[in-house]
């Protein structure tokens, strides 16, 4: 299974497909790379932005990822063309954009890395820093399908809500 080639550290929750981990795996995939700014895509059509609430402190960063690619959601190190935000964390709540976005279908998702290290951190498998995905898709036994988070970009600027959840 590749999922235990990349993350050894998660032990049997992994291997046998159980535990909130699995909802969560996407976070240390590649997300925490240093977002780099997007080239525009051809035919750009509006600005996509994210507001973040419900965070519960100041410290750290949140990273985020929009992808319009099913295959790769919600881990966007597979996902060449997706877009990248890394802003820093406030209690609260907190505002990224993506940018300029060509007409289609995407989703977000997003974790709160409260103590910087650029992957988020669990603890027997459950999560200990938030994370959120677009249209707030729920989490059951594993993270939500692309259709779950699905939001369609079209001729008008998309400003998107994203509640932050905790477990621990």
């Amino acid at each position: 299974m590749q999922l235990r080639a990349l993350f050894p550290g998660v032990g049997s929750a992994v291997r046998h497909g159980s535990g909130l981990v699995l909802a969560l795996i996407w976070a240390g995939s590649g997300l925490a790379e240093e977002a780099a700014p997007a080239a525009e895509p051809a035919g750009a059509s509006e600005d996509v932005s994210v507001t973040v609430v419900g965070l519960r402190s100041g410290k750290g960063k949140v990273l985020a990822c929009l992808t319009s690619k099913p295959k790769t959601f919600p881990d966007c190190s597979k996902d060449p063309a997706a877009k990248r935000a890394i802003v820093g964390a406030a209690k609260g709540e907190v505002t990224f954009d993506f940018g300029a976005v060509a007409p289609g279908t995407y989703a977000v998702s997003l974790f709160h890395d409260e103590n910087g290290n650029g992957k988020l951190d669990t603890m027997m498998a459950i999560p200990r820093e938030g994370y959120g995905f677009s249209r707030d898709a729920a989490v059951m036994f594993g993270p939500p399908r692309f259709a779950a988070a699905a939001v369609a970009v079209e001729r008008a600027a998309l400003h998107l809500k994203v509640k932050m959840r905790y477990l621990l």
